[in-house]
């Protein structure tokens, strides 16, 4: 698996500060109630989202962008899903002169 950076600079930015403002945040909390285990996830999604920001890699972006590549090729091969529109006004276009149903 080749990991290479796919967030731009500014989305790598917004991450690292947030990523530090949760984290700060949540170790403010974790002061006056150490135990709770919520906290700790806090700050472990806190530090992913730093360590996403300084690599300028998310396995999320990743994954959407792989499942997207694989569903174009998926609809290519077997071309289920792939509609023209301009069919449909075309046909809407023809049948203009037959009386139309209106439920109203």
């Amino acid at each position: 698996m080749k990991v290479r950076p796919n967030i731009s600079i500014i989305n790598a930015m917004i991450r690292i500060t947030a990523g530090f403002a949760t984290l700060a945040w949540i170790t403010s909390k974790m002061v006056r109630r150490p135990h709770r285990d919520s906290y700790k996830l806090v700050a472990l999604l806190a530090g992913m989202k730093i360590a996403e920001g300084i690599l300028r890699y998310c396995p999320l972006t990743a994954g959407f962008e792989r499942f997207q590549e694989y569903r174009n090729d998926h609809n290519s091969e077997n071309n289920h899903y792939n509609f023209d529109f301009d069919d449909f006004e075309a046909k809407a276009n023809a049948d203009s002169g037959a009386d139309s149903y209106n439920p109203s």
